[in-house]
Protein backbone atom coordinates (compact mmCIF):
# COMPACT_ATOMS: atom_id res chain seq x y z
CA UNK A 1 0.00 0.00 0.00
CA UNK A 2 1.07 3.42 -0.75
CA UNK A 3 1.82 5.81 1.66
CA UNK A 4 -0.58 8.35 1.45
CA UNK A 5 0.35 12.68 1.60
CA UNK A 6 -0.81 14.39 4.71
CA UNK A 7 -2.96 16.39 2.34
CA UNK A 8 -4.77 13.17 1.24
CA UNK A 9 -6.34 13.63 4.42
CA UNK A 10 -7.21 17.22 4.34
CA UNK A 11 -11.20 16.84 3.50
CA UNK A 12 -11.99 14.18 6.35
CA UNK A 13 -10.06 17.09 9.01
CA UNK A 14 -11.91 19.61 7.68
CA UNK A 15 -14.86 17.52 8.48
CA UNK A 16 -13.94 16.77 12.09
CA UNK A 17 -12.81 20.10 12.90
CA UNK A 18 -16.13 21.60 11.24
CA UNK A 19 -18.36 19.19 13.63
CA UNK A 20 -16.26 19.76 16.90
CA UNK A 21 -17.30 23.91 16.48
CA UNK A 22 -20.19 23.36 15.54
CA UNK A 23 -20.74 20.99 18.57
CA UNK A 24 -19.25 23.68 20.80
CA UNK A 25 -21.13 26.25 19.89
CA UNK A 26 -24.58 24.66 20.45
CA UNK A 27 -23.52 23.78 23.57
CA UNK A 28 -22.42 27.26 24.55
CA UNK A 29 -25.74 28.32 22.79
CA UNK A 30 -27.89 25.90 24.98
CA UNK A 31 -25.50 27.11 28.23
CA UNK A 32 -26.50 31.15 27.50
CA UNK A 33 -30.32 30.14 26.78
CA UNK A 34 -30.35 28.17 30.13
CA UNK A 35 -28.74 31.28 32.07
CA UNK A 36 -31.13 33.73 30.13
CA UNK A 37 -34.32 31.35 31.34
CA UNK A 38 -32.64 31.23 34.70
CA UNK A 39 -32.30 35.06 35.31
CA UNK A 40 -36.28 35.61 33.46
CA UNK A 41 -37.42 33.48 36.47
CA UNK A 42 -35.34 35.04 39.33
CA UNK A 43 -35.72 38.33 37.39
CA UNK A 44 -39.93 37.85 37.53
CA UNK A 45 -40.00 36.34 40.76
CA UNK A 46 -38.29 39.11 42.27
CA UNK A 47 -40.56 42.21 40.28
CA UNK A 48 -43.83 40.32 41.53
CA UNK A 49 -42.44 40.66 45.24
CA UNK A 50 -42.48 36.66 45.45
CA UNK A 51 -38.93 36.75 46.47
CA UNK A 52 -36.46 38.80 47.74
CA UNK A 53 -32.91 39.03 47.03
CA UNK A 54 -32.41 37.10 50.15
CA UNK A 55 -33.95 33.84 48.51
CA UNK A 56 -31.23 33.12 45.52
CA UNK A 57 -28.35 32.23 48.25
CA UNK A 58 -30.97 29.93 48.97
CA UNK A 59 -31.76 28.96 45.77
CA UNK A 60 -27.87 28.36 45.12
CA UNK A 61 -27.70 26.35 48.08
CA UNK A 62 -30.69 24.21 46.67
CA UNK A 63 -28.84 23.87 43.40
CA UNK A 64 -25.54 22.37 45.11
CA UNK A 65 -26.98 20.21 47.29
CA UNK A 66 -29.63 18.24 44.88
CA UNK A 67 -27.65 18.71 41.62
CA UNK A 68 -24.01 17.13 42.69
CA UNK A 69 -20.89 17.98 40.82
CA UNK A 70 -23.11 21.26 38.82
CA UNK A 71 -20.91 24.25 38.62
CA UNK A 72 -21.79 27.99 37.70
CA UNK A 73 -24.81 28.34 39.92
CA UNK A 74 -23.56 30.50 43.29
CA UNK A 75 -25.67 33.19 44.17
CA UNK A 76 -23.36 35.71 43.03
CA UNK A 77 -23.84 33.97 39.49
CA UNK A 78 -27.64 33.50 39.73
CA UNK A 79 -27.68 37.53 40.23
CA UNK A 80 -25.72 37.84 37.17
CA UNK A 81 -27.97 35.87 34.89
CA UNK A 82 -30.85 37.97 36.20
CA UNK A 83 -28.70 41.10 35.61
CA UNK A 84 -28.33 39.39 31.87
CA UNK A 85 -31.80 38.88 31.35
CA UNK A 86 -32.65 42.37 32.65
CA UNK A 87 -29.96 44.15 30.01
CA UNK A 88 -31.19 42.39 27.08
CA UNK A 89 -34.89 41.43 27.52
CA UNK A 90 -36.40 44.82 25.78
CA UNK A 91 -33.73 44.52 23.07
CA UNK A 92 -34.75 42.07 20.35
CA UNK A 93 -31.67 43.14 18.02
CA UNK A 94 -29.36 42.77 20.71
CA UNK A 95 -30.38 39.60 22.89
CA UNK A 96 -29.37 37.01 19.83
CA UNK A 97 -26.01 38.35 19.56
CA UNK A 98 -25.45 37.60 23.58
CA UNK A 99 -26.69 34.26 22.94
CA UNK A 100 -23.64 33.65 20.42
CA UNK A 101 -20.75 34.66 22.50
CA UNK A 102 -19.61 32.65 25.56
CA UNK A 103 -20.79 33.56 29.07
CA UNK A 104 -16.80 35.34 30.18
CA UNK A 105 -17.56 37.63 27.10
CA UNK A 106 -20.84 38.36 28.03
CA UNK A 107 -20.04 38.95 31.84
CA UNK A 108 -17.25 41.18 30.38
CA UNK A 109 -19.42 43.21 28.33
CA UNK A 110 -21.85 43.42 31.29
CA UNK A 111 -19.45 44.85 33.74
CA UNK A 112 -17.68 46.90 31.36
CA UNK A 113 -20.40 48.98 29.51
CA UNK A 114 -22.88 51.28 30.67
CA UNK A 115 -24.74 51.93 27.48
CA UNK A 116 -26.58 50.07 25.51
CA UNK A 117 -25.30 50.88 21.80
CA UNK A 118 -21.92 50.06 23.89
CA UNK A 119 -22.82 46.73 24.61
CA UNK A 120 -24.38 46.08 21.18
CA UNK A 121 -20.83 47.71 19.72
CA UNK A 122 -18.25 45.24 21.73
CA UNK A 123 -21.49 42.35 20.69
CA UNK A 124 -20.99 42.72 17.51
CA UNK A 125 -17.38 43.65 17.28
CA UNK A 126 -16.81 40.50 19.89
CA UNK A 127 -18.69 37.95 17.13
CA UNK A 128 -16.84 39.50 13.73
CA UNK A 129 -13.58 39.55 14.88
CA UNK A 130 -13.81 36.63 17.21
CA UNK A 131 -11.90 37.82 20.33
CA UNK A 132 -10.84 35.82 22.98
CA UNK A 133 -12.24 36.97 26.18
CA UNK A 134 -8.24 38.25 26.86
CA UNK A 135 -8.80 40.27 23.36
CA UNK A 136 -11.74 41.40 24.58
CA UNK A 137 -10.54 42.94 28.11
CA UNK A 138 -8.13 44.69 25.56
CA UNK A 139 -10.35 46.24 23.58
CA UNK A 140 -12.31 47.96 26.35
CA UNK A 141 -9.18 48.98 28.08
CA UNK A 142 -8.23 50.98 25.00
CA UNK A 143 -12.08 52.47 24.86
CA UNK A 144 -12.64 51.26 21.49
CA UNK A 145 -16.05 52.82 21.66
CA UNK A 146 -15.87 55.91 22.93
CA UNK A 147 -12.79 56.36 20.76
CA UNK A 148 -15.04 55.19 17.63
CA UNK A 149 -18.03 57.83 18.33
CA UNK A 150 -15.98 60.54 19.23
CA UNK A 151 -13.26 60.25 16.41
CA UNK A 152 -13.87 58.20 13.06
CA UNK A 153 -12.06 57.20 10.59
CA UNK A 154 -10.94 60.63 8.50
CA UNK A 155 -10.91 59.20 4.52
CA UNK A 156 -10.77 60.70 1.25
CA UNK A 157 -13.98 60.91 -1.17
CA UNK A 158 -12.63 58.29 -3.37
CA UNK A 159 -12.36 55.97 -0.80
CA UNK A 160 -15.91 56.65 0.57
CA UNK A 161 -16.72 55.57 -3.23
CA UNK A 162 -14.41 52.69 -4.55
CA UNK A 163 -15.03 51.26 -1.05
CA UNK A 164 -18.23 52.16 1.00
CA UNK A 165 -17.31 50.17 3.45
CA UNK A 166 -14.01 50.87 4.77
CA UNK A 167 -15.30 53.75 6.86
CA UNK A 168 -16.06 50.72 9.32
CA UNK A 169 -12.92 48.73 8.85
CA UNK A 170 -10.36 51.53 9.73
CA UNK A 171 -9.74 53.09 12.53
CA UNK A 172 -8.88 56.76 13.32
CA UNK A 173 -6.05 55.40 16.01
CA UNK A 174 -4.35 52.28 16.66
CA UNK A 175 -3.31 51.41 19.79
CA UNK A 176 0.28 49.59 19.57
CA UNK A 177 0.72 49.96 23.27
CA UNK A 178 2.23 46.87 23.65
CA UNK A 179 5.42 47.31 21.63
CA UNK A 180 6.56 49.39 24.63
CA UNK A 181 8.20 51.94 22.63
CA UNK A 182 10.45 54.62 24.21
CA UNK A 183 9.98 58.27 24.02
CA UNK A 184 11.57 59.57 20.96
CA UNK A 185 11.57 56.75 19.58
CA UNK A 186 12.65 55.90 15.52
CA UNK A 187 10.81 55.01 12.57
CA UNK A 188 12.69 52.15 12.64
CA UNK A 189 12.19 51.17 16.12
CA UNK A 190 8.12 51.19 15.32
CA UNK A 191 8.57 49.44 12.04
CA UNK A 192 10.59 46.61 13.74
CA UNK A 193 8.85 46.29 16.66
CA UNK A 194 5.25 45.70 14.29
CA UNK A 195 6.54 42.89 12.65
CA UNK A 196 8.30 41.38 15.59
CA UNK A 197 4.66 41.53 17.44
CA UNK A 198 2.86 41.33 13.89
CA UNK A 199 0.25 38.72 15.32
CA UNK A 200 -0.76 41.92 18.31
CA UNK A 201 -1.03 44.35 15.33
CA UNK A 202 -2.90 41.98 13.15
CA UNK A 203 -5.68 41.89 16.05
CA UNK A 204 -5.40 45.70 16.76
CA UNK A 205 -6.08 46.10 13.15
CA UNK A 206 -9.31 43.64 12.33
CA UNK A 207 -9.66 39.90 11.80
CA UNK A 208 -9.61 40.00 7.82
CA UNK A 209 -6.55 41.55 7.37
CA UNK A 210 -3.91 39.52 6.00
CA UNK A 211 0.46 40.47 6.33
CA UNK A 212 1.93 40.55 2.67
CA UNK A 213 4.97 41.61 3.42
CA UNK A 214 7.47 44.37 5.12
CA UNK A 215 10.03 46.95 3.24
CA UNK A 216 7.69 45.46 0.62
CA UNK A 217 10.13 46.20 -2.65
CA UNK A 218 8.24 48.36 -5.88
CA UNK A 219 10.45 49.14 -9.05
CA UNK A 220 9.25 52.15 -11.17
CA UNK A 221 11.24 52.67 -14.18
CA UNK A 222 14.62 52.58 -13.48
CA UNK A 223 14.48 53.24 -9.03
CA UNK A 224 13.46 50.53 -5.99
CA UNK A 225 11.67 51.81 -3.60
CA UNK A 226 10.22 50.10 -0.28
CA UNK A 227 7.09 50.29 1.69
CA UNK A 228 6.85 49.91 5.04
CA UNK A 229 4.26 47.36 5.38
CA UNK A 230 1.66 45.85 2.95
CA UNK A 231 -1.32 43.76 3.78
CA UNK A 232 -4.39 42.68 2.50
CA UNK A 233 -7.76 42.48 3.44
CA UNK A 234 -10.48 39.67 2.75
CA UNK A 235 -13.55 41.77 2.86
CA UNK A 236 -12.61 44.69 1.22
CA UNK A 237 -10.08 42.40 -1.50
CA UNK A 238 -7.74 44.81 -1.81
CA UNK A 239 -4.32 45.55 -0.87
CA UNK A 240 -3.25 47.55 1.75
CA UNK A 241 -0.54 49.79 2.10
CA UNK A 242 0.56 51.66 5.64
CA UNK A 243 3.33 53.65 5.84
CA UNK A 244 4.68 54.72 8.96
CA UNK A 245 5.69 58.30 10.19
CA UNK A 246 7.02 58.79 13.58
CA UNK A 247 6.19 62.61 13.50
CA UNK A 248 3.11 64.85 13.08
CA UNK A 249 1.45 64.10 9.71
CA UNK A 250 2.53 66.37 6.99
CA UNK A 251 0.28 66.80 3.61
CA UNK A 252 3.30 66.05 1.42
CA UNK A 253 3.23 62.49 2.89
CA UNK A 254 0.25 62.01 0.91
CA UNK A 255 2.27 62.08 -2.72
CA UNK A 256 4.55 59.70 -1.54
CA UNK A 257 1.62 57.36 -0.71
CA UNK A 258 -0.25 58.33 -3.69
CA UNK A 259 3.28 56.87 -6.24
CA UNK A 260 3.08 53.66 -3.94
CA UNK A 261 -0.86 53.27 -4.71
CA UNK A 262 -0.45 53.93 -8.17
CA UNK A 263 2.65 51.43 -8.58
CA UNK A 264 0.66 48.86 -6.68
CA UNK A 265 -2.59 48.92 -8.84
CA UNK A 266 -0.22 48.79 -12.03
CA UNK A 267 2.12 46.04 -11.14
CA UNK A 268 1.12 44.00 -7.78
CA UNK A 269 -3.00 44.16 -7.88
CA UNK A 270 -4.45 40.87 -9.38
CA UNK A 271 -6.97 41.02 -12.23
CA UNK A 272 -9.79 40.59 -10.11
CA UNK A 273 -9.06 42.89 -6.75
CA UNK A 274 -10.88 46.06 -6.40
CA UNK A 275 -8.33 49.12 -6.53
CA UNK A 276 -5.15 49.72 -3.28
CA UNK A 277 -5.97 51.18 -0.11
CA UNK A 278 -3.30 53.46 1.19
CA UNK A 279 -2.95 54.62 5.05
CA UNK A 280 -0.75 56.65 6.42
CA UNK A 281 0.17 55.77 10.61
CA UNK A 282 1.51 58.58 11.70
CA UNK A 283 2.69 59.64 15.90
CA UNK A 284 0.30 62.63 15.65
CA UNK A 285 -2.20 64.56 13.12
CA UNK A 286 -4.10 67.96 13.00
CA UNK A 287 -7.88 67.51 12.22
CA UNK A 288 -8.32 70.40 10.30
CA UNK A 289 -4.74 69.76 8.17
CA UNK A 290 -6.39 66.14 7.55
CA UNK A 291 -9.53 67.47 6.69
CA UNK A 292 -7.96 69.76 3.81
CA UNK A 293 -5.24 67.51 2.78
CA UNK A 294 -7.90 64.14 1.82
CA UNK A 295 -10.19 67.00 0.50
CA UNK A 296 -8.67 66.94 -2.43
CA UNK A 297 -7.05 63.73 -2.62
CA UNK A 298 -7.56 61.67 -5.64
CA UNK A 299 -6.42 58.15 -4.05
CA UNK A 300 -8.17 55.98 -2.10
CA UNK A 301 -5.99 56.70 1.38
CA UNK A 302 -6.48 57.64 4.92
CA UNK A 303 -4.78 58.74 7.88
CA UNK A 304 -4.89 57.84 11.35
CA UNK A 305 -2.46 58.07 14.07
CA UNK A 306 -0.69 55.22 16.21
CA UNK A 307 -0.62 55.65 20.22
CA UNK A 308 1.95 54.06 22.40
CA UNK A 309 0.24 54.33 25.72
CA UNK A 310 -3.39 53.34 26.84
CA UNK A 311 -5.57 56.54 26.40
CA UNK A 312 -7.73 58.41 29.61
CA UNK A 313 -11.00 56.46 29.62
CA UNK A 314 -11.98 58.18 32.24
CA UNK A 315 -11.51 61.49 30.13
CA UNK A 316 -12.74 59.50 27.24
CA UNK A 317 -16.05 58.49 28.47
CA UNK A 318 -17.05 62.51 30.18
CA UNK A 319 -16.72 63.57 26.42
CA UNK A 320 -18.56 60.71 25.15
CA UNK A 321 -21.07 61.88 27.82
CA UNK A 322 -21.12 65.33 26.65
CA UNK A 323 -21.39 64.51 23.11
CA UNK A 324 -24.34 62.43 24.04
CA UNK A 325 -25.93 65.60 25.89
CA UNK A 326 -25.22 68.29 23.14
CA UNK A 327 -26.79 65.57 20.19
CA UNK A 328 -29.51 63.93 21.94
CA UNK A 329 -33.04 64.91 20.67
CA UNK A 330 -35.19 67.94 22.63
CA UNK A 331 -37.12 65.00 23.60
CA UNK A 332 -34.84 62.93 25.32
CA UNK A 333 -32.89 62.90 28.71
CA UNK A 334 -29.27 61.86 29.51
CA UNK A 335 -28.54 60.53 32.79
CA UNK A 336 -24.89 61.54 34.70
CA UNK A 337 -23.72 58.21 33.17
CA UNK A 338 -24.48 59.50 29.94
CA UNK A 339 -27.35 56.58 29.23
CA UNK A 340 -30.68 58.48 27.20
CA UNK A 341 -33.82 57.75 29.75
Amino acid sequence: MNQLATSDFTEITQLIVSARQRAVQAVNTALIDLYWQVGQIISRKIAAAEWGDAVVPQLASHLAQTQPGLRGFTARNLFRMRQFYEAYRDDEKVAPLARQLPWTHNLIILNQSKRQEEREFYLRLAIQEQWSSRDLERQLKTALFERTVLNPAKVSAVLSQIHPDAINLFKDSYLVEFLDLPHGHAEADLHQGLVQQLKQFLIELGRDFCFVGSQYPLQVGGRDFALDLLFFHRGLNCLVAIELKVGRFEPEYLGKLDFYLEALDRDAKKPHEHPSIGVLLCASKDSEVVEYALSRSLSPALIAEYQTQLPDKALLQAKLHEFYRLNAPYDDMIDDSGTRV
